[in-house]
């Protein structure tokens, strides 16, 4: 460049300039460009100086992007240009960038601090800033945010996430929810489900689910507005995930329209409490659902699970089962249809693994939320007429589908099913299955005759005449899942003697071939899961023998199999799975054998049970540890996550004796623990049967006295062990049950305050009270022990303080028992309570006279820790009150703390030796005593 272009160049800005001054912008920003182009590159200040001039211009016009592009060419040179950084401010808020423009001008500030231009934009800036920010933040605007994500096509994948998640959230929320459902929500999530994508679906579903739950009024509109049609038809779509995010929806708004809503609707609460109308329309398409071509097995296995969870009564003394009777008489064929279909056959409706089971459970239960015998009646009849009207001699398709609706009666409510399976006609049937060429002929009658002889007690006719026919079939079959089958009925029937060892049906070895084939096939991943989950069933009839289950429990391939099909999609294995545990750790009850019984039996020539050498206690002991070593405390884990519908009751009850049998050694705590068993054992503690409940509560207390709590049930889950260990502190509980419950009940009081106002919530104190005044000197420790460390409650200690109670006496009575166990936990409650209430230590005086002994004796004790609670106690009153103090001093307690303070330094009893000069130190301040040498 000439020098000639270099003067062309400021020629043509200063052109430009006057252009600006005239207000000629257009002109102006020409000559800047040109003189851009002139100016010489290397001559970065001209040239910044340009681009910050033609900035000035671009504003003027409007161009805000060109403005801020100019402007940060200018500030690249130099960062302390204070007119580009002014231009660029004014730009950028112009644009809609608040955050960028407030830095800019924030500069522009800081370089020239009392300019009022740049100080007043700068508040300006901040108060936009902040409204905006609020108006980001408010909920109607983040609704229509996400909303506009979500149906944008432009939105990548992790934002529409994002927004879908942050959706569910609000609806969770009460406000969240209302501000939902005011601004068009329902509506817009029905197009959210139109759209056809899961993903969509599953978080209209889920924010759905979130507005109902809990009210009442919006449960009813959403009902209305979505349609119960409509609803049903997501839940029927072949996505397990879906189907199960629309049944919780389904549950939400059950439970909010019968009583889960506790508002007051003043005057319009008569029509929105009318809720009658859409329960049992809900309840109608829920049946007609069962039984639809059109639903999937997700759908149907949900259909089936809301059925079982909402129909029969939650408590038995409820005399209203209107809903059962209901479901009978409009849904109890549908529900049969289900339980005998055969998916070997054509045309049939679709099923997961779990779907017969779940529906045979909801024919248990609704068999035994009838009232009277008449309504049973009614249910059988209904049954055999479903059954009888299935058989046809020239159409063995619909002969198969009777029985083995036959088989899925005997699962659910077995004696309507032993009843029909004595019918004329029914057992022929099966014989003539069991002789037919067809596979599923086969396979349908030797299940049937399998779950007919479920019962040992009414099995005497299918031991007499059904092992013959199962042995044939056993021995001529070349097809493998019917031999398995056949084996199982074999296995059944074997053990109907259960593990009396004098009742065994086949002859010596014969069980334990059983067995070994059983294993053989279970180990065989080449076999379906069907035909090996059948192996299992066979396994947990075969190890009520002694030999069966020692030689399965050193087969660790076999555990593990086994363990692995427990933790697969078919959950029909979990309760075959239960009983061979249970009858591997022995934790079955066991009848107490009386010597003088036994004699008095062989005198009169009965029959004696009797114990195999192989279940006593040693090898009971060495099974459980082979289990925990296969892995037995994962599978139990994934187990107990099974929906309720299949792990019923009987079953938890089962893996809460399993899960005991596991904990009964210390030193394999600490293996449940890491398996996640004590994560595992809440919910097993808080539903189920009433024995179940005590087996997994007194797991957890065994698991919560050893561990540490926090590592145990990590999170929130802490404080749900509570109500467990506390409801094992009654009369009814035995002994080991009540210590190991105070033992935990000690370990999580040591935690936090929090735990400790949970443990009062559930009303332990008065039950652990009673247990201090306990003869068996172990339970009254842990007792004492738990309110060591309870007394740190502020609850606790107004206890204490209350008139017309001798619970100060009690522990001070203990600090003088010999027990040092005892007298530790004691001492311990005694310097806590007079640290904290000063009210506390002058009481004590008052409730016993032997309290100045007691006193003497912890401050000359041999036990250092006990020696240091007591001084504590000492030095506690001590600063209590003026006139105790005096007394103390005037007391031997003198002698003896000044003996103690005297001693040297020692490490192991540094902190009684301190508490006694702390006491000494106390009694100089207060004029008691003179100040000596050492």
């Amino acid at each position: 460049m000439t020098p000639g272009e270099i003067g062309d160049s400021v020629q043509i800005k200063e052109e430009g300039n006057k252009h600006s001054q005239a207000g000629e912008i257009d002109q102006a920003s020409d000559c800047y460009t040109k003189a851009i182009k002139t100016c010489k590159i290397e001559d970065k200040k001209a040239l910044a100086v340009i681009y910050r001039n033609r900035s000035a211009c671009f504003l003027k016009k409007e161009n805000y992007s060109n403005a801020a592009s100019d402007a940060t060419k200018a500030i690249d040179v130099d960062a302390a240009d204070i007119k580009a950084l002014y231009r660029r401010c004014q730009a950028l808020e112009k644009l809609g960038k608040l955050d960028m423009a407030f830095k800019d001008v924030q500069r522009c500030a800081t370089i020239e601090p009392k300019n009022k231009t740049f100080l007043k934009t700068l508040r300006r800036l901040g108060a936009e800033i902040q409204q905006k920010l609020k108006t980001t933040f408010s909920t109607d605007s983040r609704v229509q945010n996400m909303f506009d994500i979500l149906f944008s096509d432009e939105s990548d994948k992790e934002k529409g996430e994002k927004a879908a998640n942050n959706l569910i959230v609000l609806a969770r929320e009460d406000a969240g929810a209302e501000r939902i459902f005011e601004n068009n929500g329902v509506p817009l999530l029905v197009q959210l489900i139109d759209t056809g994508k899961s993903e969509m679906i599953l978080a209209a579903v889920r924010t759905l689910s979130g507005m109902c739950t809990g009210h009442r009024a919006r449960a009813t509109a959403i009902i209305h507005m979505v349609g119960i049609s409509k609803l049903c038809s997501i839940m029927a779509v072949d996505n397990e995930e879906i189907a199960l995010a629309t049944a919780n929806l389904f549950q939400c708004v059950y439970d909010s329209l019968t009583g889960g809503d506790q508002r007051n609707y003043g005057k319009e609460e008569a029509l929105v409490l009318d809720s009658s109308r859409d329960l049992k329309d809900i309840l109608l398409a829920l049946l007609e659902m069962t039984a639809s071509k059109k639903v999937s097995g997700h759908g149907r296995d949900q259909a089936l699970n809301l059925l079982t969870r909402n129909v029969p009564r939650k408590d038995k003394k409820d005399t209203d089962h209107s809903k059962c009777l209901f479901t009978i008489d409009h849904g109890l064929k549908k529900i049969l249809k289900v339980c005998g279909q055969v998916p070997d056959l054509p045309d049939q409706l679709q099923l997961t693994e779990n779907t017969q089971l779940i529906a045979s459970v909801l024919l248990n239960k609704l068999y035994d939320d009838l009232r009277c015998d008449p309504e049973r009646d009614n249910f059988r009849d209904i049954c055999d007429e479903y059954i009888r009207s299935k058989f046809d001699p020239n159409d063995m398709d619909k002969n198969i589908h009777a029985i083995n609706t036959l088989s899925g009666i005997l699962q659910g409510p077995f004696d309507v099913g032993n009843i029909l399976a004595g019918r004329q006609g029914v057992m022929e049937m099966m014989v003539a299955l069991c002789g037919s060429e067809r596979e599923v002929d086969q396979l349908v009658a030797v299940e049937a005759l399998i779950h007919a002889s479920t019962k040992t007690s009414k099995a005497s006719f299918f031991i007499s005449n059904g092992v013959t026919l199962l042995k044939e079939m056993y021995k001529k079959t070349k097809n493998e899942k019917i031999k398995i089958r056949a084996l199982v009925g074999l296995c059944k029937l074997g053990s109907a003697g259960g593990d009396d060892y004098s009742m065994r049906q086949f002859a010596e070895g014969s069980t334990e071939k059983l067995a070994k084939q059983c294993r053989k096939w279970l180990c065989n991943p080449t076999l379906d899961v069907r035909t090996r989950k059948w192996a299992i069933e066979g396994l947990a009839y075969l190890t009520n023998d002694a030999d069966v289950k020692d030689d399965f429990v050193e087969d660790e391939a076999a555990l593990r199999a086994m363990f692995e099909l427990a933790k697969s999609k078919d959950k029909t294995i979990l309760y075959a799975v239960a009983c061979t545990l249970v009858n591997c750790t022995n934790s079955y009850d066991k009848k107490e054998i009386i010597p003088e019984m036994v004699q008095l039996a062989k005198f009169s020539k009965q029959r004696v049970p009797e114990q195999h050498p192989k279940d006593k206690k040693d090898f009971i002991e060495r099974r459980v540890k082979r289990l925990l070593k296969a892995g037995v405390t994962s599978a139990l884990a994934v187990m107990v996550k099974a929906d309720n519908s299949i792990l019923t009751d009987q079953t938890k009850e089962m893996l809460s004796r399993v899960f005991l049998a596991l904990a009964n050694d210390v030193k394999d705590r600490g293996t449940i623990v890491a398996q996640g068993g004590g994560k595992a054992l809440i919910p097993l503690a808080l539903e189920g049967t009433d024995k179940g409940k005590v087996k997994a509560s007194h797991a957890l207390a065994k698991i919560a006295a050893v561990s540490n709590p926090e590592i145990a049930f990590p999170g929130e889950r802490i404080y749900e062990v509570v109500r467990p260990l506390v409801s094992l502190l009654n009369t009814e509980r035995d002994g080991m049950e009540n210590f190991e419950a105070l033992l935990g009940l000690t370990n999580l009081a040591a935690l936090n305050d929090k735990l400790r106002v949970k443990i009062l919530k559930e009303k332990a104190l008065p039950e652990i009270e009673n247990y201090m005044f306990e003869e068996h000197d172990q339970i009254r420790q842990a007792a004492t022990g738990c309110m060591c460390n309870l007394v740190c409650c502020k609850d606790v200690q107004d206890r204490y303080l209350q008139d017309g109670n001798d619970k100060l006496k009690l522990l001070i009575l203990l600090c003088g028992e010999d027990d040092e166990q005892l007298q530790r936990a004691a001492s311990g409650a005694l310097a806590m309570l007079t640290a904290a209430q000063k009210k506390l230590a002058i009481k004590m005086t008052k409730v016993t006279g032997q309290w100045l002994e007691i006193l003497q004796r912890l401050c000359i004790h041999d036990n250092p820790e006990i020696q240091h609670r007591g001084l504590v106690t000492v030095c506690n009153m001590l600063d209590a009150d003026e006139q105790l103090a005096k007394k103390l001093i005037e007391s031997e307690l003198l002698e003896i703390l000044t003996y103690v303070a005297k001693l040297e330094d020692n490490p192991k009893k540094q902190d009684a030796i301190n508490a006694a000069r702390a006491c000494l130190f106390t009694a100089m301040d207060q004029g008691l005593v003179k100040p000596f040498s050492n």
